[in-house]
């Protein structure tokens, strides 16, 4: 990833979607700062959050987390140690659990160490959650500095205004 492309924003609808997360979700993780937007932050009626790729990778393995039954408390924890990480350490990680702690894992040596001590559970593969995202912005639209990047201009509307020629 560029570090141009780490710079687009992204707005909550398009962070939404990629993440696989309702709006309801994202508005409540970042009113009480779980996962708070990295781009931009609302600054009163009717602004925009943006969101950076970075921030939707966390929104997904939060996602993730919470399904597999993870307490809110823990993913705290977790969200704050990703946050200290680099954007390309993150890539690297494996999240295990055991339903009630998390635990990093950056080679397969501490997967078996953990898996032999009977701790873990289930895993995320950070890298796999990673290339999910990049996948789902890619076809997605993002802004740099109020301008439009990317997306494929085939959603309804954009199909609507090409028909009608405007």
């Amino acid at each position: 990833m560029s570090p141009d492309e780490l710079e687009i924003g992204y707005r909550g609808a398009t962070a939404c979607s990629a993440a696989g997360i309702t709006y309801r979700q994202l508005d409540y993780w970042a009113r009480t700062g779980l996962v708070e937007p990295g781009i931009r932050t609302a600054s009163g009626s009717g602004t925009q959050r943006l969101y950076g790729f970075r921030d939707i990778l966390v929104l997904k393995i939060v996602k993730r987390l919470l399904d597999a039954g993870v307490s809110l408390q823990n993913i705290r924890t977790a969200v704050d140690h990703l946050r200290s990480r680099g954007v390309t350490d993150l890539e690297r990680i494996t999240l295990m659990s055991d339903g009630a702690s998390i635990y990093e894992c950056s080679s397969p040596d501490e997967i078996i160490d953990l898996l032999q001590g009977g701790q873990g559970v289930f895993g995320i593969a950070v890298g796999k959650v990673w290339h999910e995202v990049e996948g789902s912005l890619s076809v997605l639209q993002g802004e740099i500095n109020g301008q439009l990047v990317g997306g494929q201009d085939n959603d309804e509307l954009s199909l609507r205004r090409k028909s009608k020629g405007a």
